[in-house]
This record gives structure tokens, C-alpha cells and sequence, in this order.
């Protein structure tokens, strides 16, 4: 996949309304697998329902997305776990942990189907953002900013030629938000991915190619 396409995409529940002022909907615009774009937002506007059309997890919008030259809207359940598993990756806003489980195994279980990552690569994630100590601990006892690194760490083991990420720093400080950012444009770039990040206004320190206003 070298081309996410979006071609007059508008959220159903927009469609009624006022005019919606975007960079985004109701425009044609491409993202390209060599190029970081950042969406900036206000609540309310659709970042998190965009990310949701591409990875196929919603389908309620008007007009039309494209993988290269294919409308996603054409795409059998084979094809979207396959592009689940080696094309896209994404990090919900919501994060979507298990919270009864340990850290670690939140990320082990997806690394178990990918085998994307060897253990001890994971432990050394880890250690680079700093949670090492909450390995074993159940995900429950962990901050909101704990969490989304672990959800980091589990959105970087596997294969994908884009990664989205939807407000991934929002309960980060500065230093730990720039080490994040390191770290994703370092596994971004040895995958030759492109980077689609949403933000309400604190984003990820990245060279972006592309900003948007949705």
C-alpha cells in the first residue's frame, strides 16, 4: 500500500449539518507512504471516526477511501485481516487494553500472532519509555499515561506500511512525549511507513510533511 486516498469522505452525521470547514472532508487528498501528516482537532470534529474509516472498524461516511486504487469498501473480511496484520497499524485514542492482564502480556499477545518482535526487544521498548517496572503489573493499576505506552509498544509489533496514532501523548509530559516520538520515527522509518497522528493541540515532535485542520 503506498496511497491512503480520501475522495469527498464525510462522516454521516455531518452530512446534515452546517457546513463543515476541513482540510480533510469533503476535499481529495492523499496520504503517502513517505510522508508524516499530522491532523489537528478540536473534539468532536471526526479525527478519532477518520481513523476508524481507514482500519475498516466503521463504515458510516459518505464519499469514498482508497488503498491505492481500491475502494476499502470492496474489501472482504480476509482482505482486511491481512491489512490488519501487515499493512495498517493503529493506536485507538481509547487504547483498548485488557485491563485484568499484566502489561507485558497485552503487547506478548498480538506479538504472539505477528512474531514481529523477539521478547527481549519488547522489554527493551520498555525500558526506553520508561515503564520497565510495570511489566508484570496488571493494566489496571496503571496511569493513563502508562498505558498508552504500553498500547504504543503493542501498536509497533508487527509488520505495516502506515501506522496511525490517535492523540498518543495526550497524558505524556515533554520528555516522555519526545522519547515516544524518537522511537516512532525510528521503527516508522526502518519499515519505510508512512504516519498519520491526530492531536487536540499537543503533538508528537515529528518532521511533518503534511499538517491538516479537520
Amino acid at each position: 500500500m503506498e496511497k491512503i486516498i480520501l475522495k469527498q469522505a464525510l462522516p454521516e452525521v455531518f452530512a446534515k449539518g452546517e457546513w463543515v470547514q476541513s482540510d480533510i472532508w469533503h476535499q481529495e487528498l492523499a496520504f503517502s507512504r513517505d510522508s508524516i501528516s499530522l491532523i489537528k482537532a478540536s473534539s468532536g470534529t471526526g479525527k478519532s471516526s477518520l481513523l476508524s474509516y481507514i482500519f475498516g472498524y466503521r463504515k458510516d461516511y459518505q464519499g469514498m477511501i482508497f488503498f491505492d486504487d481500491t475502494n476499502i469498501r470492496q474489501l472482504d473480511l480476509k482482505r482486511w485481516n491481512s491489512i490488519r496484520q501487515k499493512e495498517l497499524s493503529i493506536m485507538f485514542q481509547e487504547l483498548r487494553l485488557f485491563e485484568e492482564l499484566s502489561a507485558i502480556d497485552n503487547v506478548l499477545i498480538k506479538n504472539k500472532l505477528t512474531h514481529f518482535k523477539s521478547k527481549k526487544k519488547i522489554i527493551e521498548l520498555f525500558e526506553r519509555l520508561g515503564i520497565a517496572e510495570k511489566l508484570n503489573s496488571p493494566v489496571a493499576t496503571l496511569s493513563f499515561g502508562q498505558r498508552q505506552r504500553v498500547a504504543f509498544i503493542r501498536a509497533l509489533c508487527q509488520p505495516y506500511q502506515f501506522i496511525l496514532l490517535d492523540e498518543p501523548i495526550s497524558h505524556l509530559d515533554v520528555a516522555n512525549s519526545k522519547v515516544l516520538s524518537d522511537l516512532l520515527f525510528e521503527e516508522a522509518s526502518a519499515q519505510g511507513a508512512g504516519i498519520i497522528v491526530t492531536s487536540l493541540g499537543y503533538e508528537l515532535e515529528l518532521p511533518y510533511s503534511n499538517h491538516y485542520k479537520l
